[in-house]
């Protein structure tokens, strides 16, 4: 069953395509031809009055996309099963949109190829609207394509092509069929190589075809060997009669109980071996060794992706690349999250250190104010103190107790003036303080911009670990699997051939008692021939019927109750009246 994701993708390249003044709305008359064409192609059955009794309420206008999918939803993907042809699906969708936004009559590429790198734009890009492919999904398409034609991607050119694109990180379908048919990246390659990596990498990944060649079958019903075209898929492999795929003969579905072993040569044949399913099993030949090995090594992998209940292996690929992207991505978020907390965090510093650096400015003045009313203060106690010592002629002993009482309050602004410049001291101190913790902050900045460059240079290094890692086990746990298998087969014929050669033993053993039985017999039935021909010589005597063989009757031959007459017309009638005279005897007793 295809995805519906995939099915919504190419009818939005319909649905665009008729958005002609890209409005975002198409008219109704246009959605009911696209739907009919949906219904034909997917073998739903018409309901033409569906479109209209959904939109009854409007009935003039056109509808938007938000309002076209409920009706698709439920009239055509709910409705939709796995018995439609996708290629003619998506032949129909490419045939309503290609017109309008492409030429293919200056590229290097036909109609076909572009039909074809179209769908792998679809199978390839992100699920979410409008469509289009990141760079990563891209380079993936190119490099499997620059494989498939034989020739080595160009990683100069991708840097290139992506500076090109200043800063734009994806491709619209329409730039990819552009790209791969102006040859950006197949320099030198003709147009029929193009074609022919196109068609391969567009049966690998939208038809799923994993391996397709010529091999010989053997028939069920005659035994016969014949060749056909085989095209291996996750889950069946299919035979033709050639390559063009026209008279499908068969098919061998693959699951989770099939298994797939090589056999030795025989009846001529080599290269040989056999795919065992629940109810059949089909021996196979392949040209050659290599082709053989390929061959068993696909299925078995076919087979172990449907005992895990994978799918097939781009497709497994592709969720990979897609989780991978999400991870770093939802990792850049959470990085660029620190970081935003990280300067939160520093302009809230920022606003304390102002704000401590205020209050010091404010204790700094009001230090400087009270530094000025003290000197102000002593010059006016100078100069009430030379007043006091002019009038200390004239009124000592006031005088004194003056000056006792002035002593008193000078020493108490004494202890008031130490208080400030201890106060002074301190702000001073502060002030030291604060530079030093700006000079700190500022090598904690750079610390932690270190920490955080080398906290993500390990991150990927983990990353690339953890991925190394995976296929490391993926690839232990596929050795210890397929060696466990043949531990378990090598057990398994040993067993077998100690049974087979215990049983060779028994039926040894019984041959030779049945032989010797059989001789034993044969010396009793001879010993009871002799007996017996001796009885009957005896009995022959005593009768008197012992008498010489002499040529019979020519005439017809007659036959007794005794078997065939062995003896003449008179002893037969003789016979015949002694037989008679005791029936007659025995009748009046009965």
């Amino acid at each position: 069953m295809w995805r519906r994701e995939e099915l919504l993708k190419s009818i939005w390249h319909a649905f665009t395509a008729l958005d002609v003044d890209r409005s975002g709305k198409v008219s109704k008359s246009q959605l009911k031809v696209l739907s009919h064409n949906l219904y034909t192609v997917m073998k739903i059955p018409h309901d033409p009055v569906a479109l209209e009794e959904h939109f009854k309420d409007n009935n003039e206008g056109p509808v938007s996309n938000q309002g076209y999918m409920p009706y698709l939803k439920e009239f055509i993907l709910d409705k939709a099963q796995d018995n439609f042809d996708v290629l003619e699906f998506n032949t129909m969708c490419w045939t309503l949109c290609y017109k309008k936004y492409i030429n293919v009559s200056p590229l290097l590429i036909s109609n076909d190829d572009a039909f074809k790198v179209w769908c792998i734009f679809n199978f390839l890009s992100e699920d979410t609207y409008p469509l289009v492919i990141v760079t990563e999904e891209m380079e993936y398409f190119l490099q499997k394509l620059m494989e498939t034609m034989g020739s080595s991607w160009n990683k100069e050119k991708s840097e290139e092509f992506k500076l090109q694109l200043n800063g734009k990180n994806s491709l619209s379908t329409w730039e990819l069929i552009q790209l791969v048919g102006m040859g950006y990246f197949s320099k030198g390659l003709n147009r029929q190589t193009l074609s022919m990596g196109i068609g391969e990498v567009f049966q690998e990944l939208i038809l799923d075809v994993l391996k397709q060649g010529y091999l010989m079958k053997k028939g069920h019903g005659r035994k016969n060997w014949t060749e056909r075209w085989f095209v291996l898929r996750p889950n069946a492999v299919s035979y033709f009669t050639s390559e063009a795929l026209g008279d499908k003969k068969g098919e061998i579905a693959l699951s989770r109980d099939c298994s797939v072993e090589s056999l030795p040569d025989k009846e001529g044949r080599k290269c040989l071996f056999i795919i065992k399913c629940t109810d059949k099993s089909f021996e196979i030949s392949a040209s050659d060794k290599k082709k053989k090995q390929e061959w068993i090594q696909a299925i078995q992998a076919c087979v172990q992706q449907l005992r895990l209940g994978l799918l097939s292996s781009h497709r497994e690929a592709r969720l990979r690349r897609r989780e991978l992207r999400q991870r770093q991505h939802s990792q850049h978020e959470e990085i660029t999250e620190r970081m935003n907390q990280l300067l939160a965090a520093n302009e809230r510093k920022q606003m304390q250190l102002e704000f401590m650096r205020k209050k010091l400015d404010e204790a700094s003045a009001k230090a400087a104010t009270e530094e000025q009313r003290r000197k102000q203060t002593q010059a006016d106690l100078q100069d009430r103190f030379t007043l006091d010592l002019e009038k200390e002629k004239m009124a000592r002993e006031q005088m004194e107790q003056l000056v006792a009482q002035k002593s008193s309050e000078v020493e108490q602004y004494l202890q008031r003036v130490r208080e400030l410049e201890e106060l002074y001291h301190s702000l001073e101190e502060a002030l030291e303080n604060e530079r030093q913790a700006k000079q700190d902050e500022e090598a904690m900045h750079q610390l932690q911009s270190r920490l955080l460059e080398e906290e993500v240079g390990k991150r990927a290094e983990l990353e690339l670990l953890e991925l190394l890692h995976l296929q490391q086990q993926r690839t232990i746990s596929q050795a210890t699997a397929e060696k466990q298998e043949l531990q378990a087969e090598h057990r398994a014929k040993e067993e077998a051939l100690q049974a087979a050669a215990l049983q060779l033993q028994s039926l040894e053993r019984e041959r030779m008692g049945a032989l010797e039985q059989y001789q034993e017999v044969a010396k009793r039935l001879e010993r009871a021939a002799n007996k017996t021909k001796s009885w009957k010589d005896k009995v022959t005597k005593h009768e008197g019927m012992l008498r010489l063989i002499q040529p019979g009757d020519k005439g017809p031959q007659r036959v007794t109750n005794w078997g065939p007459a062995s003896f003449t017309d008179a002893e037969l009638e003789f016979r015949k009246k002694l037989w008679q005279e005791r029936k007659n005897q025995n009748d009046p007793s009965e």
